[in-house]
């Protein structure tokens, strides 16, 4: 992280020197340039998805949990651990100090605030504003959709960090406690592969779906078109999401404007901010364990349909508060003051 750090100071240095901009602005996470730029005479403004270390990370580090930013040789190692806590901190207290430096910090969620906050310690100068969701296609989706057999889809990159198996493991406990006259359910996969790791990741789920025995009722989409993705949450009734920390979690909000209720982890964006009642009514489900999704998944399932229906579209108004329009109002509202302010 140090090493990519330097080198995107080095690539500021280039960019600087054959332009020097009023306002500096840092989409892409580059903290380490913020001092740069600020000599220059810049005012640094910066839009952060995602911190690029956080307690958490340390934490994983300091529990030895073997996880996909923590591999397991190193969790396995009492030394290599340390190793790793000591590099961590470092790091950490550069990532603040260089943080520190923007005039104006926004962030896409509440997660992301409470680690940015923690972290640059400016939250005098930190707002957060949702990441805008073009969701209007999926809001034109009817609510009322056939359920039989009753669709659960999962959308998310063949990434280690989207714990699809955990997905796979509830979907084959649901299927061993639904009686024998309930409509057996299909779960549909929709993602994309960036290399030839996710290729393999991929196999290893059809290949697990075989020995659950569920391979028939599990479909795996990669790659698809916008238009065939729309389709197929069109007609899901529930969709899944397992990544742990996920800062934002733009697929939850569009299984809500689709109309499908939204079973998302129970951790940072879709806990703090998406998967929130709206008007007093229940817009989803929370979980965590494998068993705490086999039974949100059974609650969507033998839901009436009006009551289905009734969340939904609670659902769908609450995705509407991370639309485009709302991300460019409070955008703009954000950066307005130093953008009017006098030039120094």
């Amino acid at each position: 992280m140090i090493g990519q750090s330097l080198g995107s100071v080095y690539l500021a240095w280039e960019a600087l020197n054959k332009f020097t901009p009023q306002f500096y602005f840092d989409t892409s996470g580059y903290a380490f340039t913020y001092p740069l730029a600020r000599l220059f005479g810049c005012k640094v403004i910066c839009y952060t998805h995602y911190p690029t270390i956080s307690s958490d990370m340390v934490e994983r580090v300091k529990q030895r949990n073997s996880m996909y930013n923590n591999n397991s040789h190193i969790a396995g190692s009492i030394w290599l651990s340390r190793c790793k806590i000591l590099y961590y901190s470092i790091f950490s207290w550069l990532y603040g100090l260089v943080g520190s430096c923007a005039h104006l910090v926004m962030v896409n969620s509440s997660w992301t605030r409470s680690h940015i906050e923690n972290i640059w310690k400016i939250p005098e100068r930190t707002r957060r504003v949702y990441p805008p969701c073009d969701t209007s296609a999926l809001q034109m989706l009817p609510l009322d959709r056939p359920t039989a057999p009753p669709i659960l889809i999962s959308v998310a990159q063949f990434r280690p960090e989207k714990a699809h198996g955990l997905q796979l493991e509830a979907f084959a406990v649901i299927l061993e406690k639904l009686g024998p006259d309930f409509p057996k359910p299909k779960l549909q996969f929709a993602g994309s592969c960036r290399n030839k790791e996710d290729l393999e990741r991929l196999q290893k789920l059809k290949d697990r779906s075989i020995e659950l025995h569920i391979d028939e009722l599990v479909e795996f989409h990669k790659d698809i078109s916008y238009r065939d993705l729309v389709q197929l949450l069109g007609g899901a009734v529930a969709g899944l999401h397992s990544m742990t920390d996920e800062h934002f979690g733009i697929s939850v909000v569009e299984y809500m404007a689709a109309g499908a209720i939204p079973i998302a982890h129970k951790s940072a964006g879709p806990m703090m901010d998406i998967v929130l009642d709206e008007d007093g009514q229940q817009t989803g489900f929370l979980a965590s364990e494998k068993d705490e999704y086999a039974e949100a998944i059974l609650k969507v399932l033998r839901m009436p349909e009006a009551e289905r229906q009734e969340m939904a579209a609670a659902a769908r108004k609450r995705a509407q508060r991370f639309s485009e329009q709302r991300f460019h109002e409070d955008f703009t509202e954000a950066v307005r003051p130093i953008l009017s302010a006098p030039r120094a």
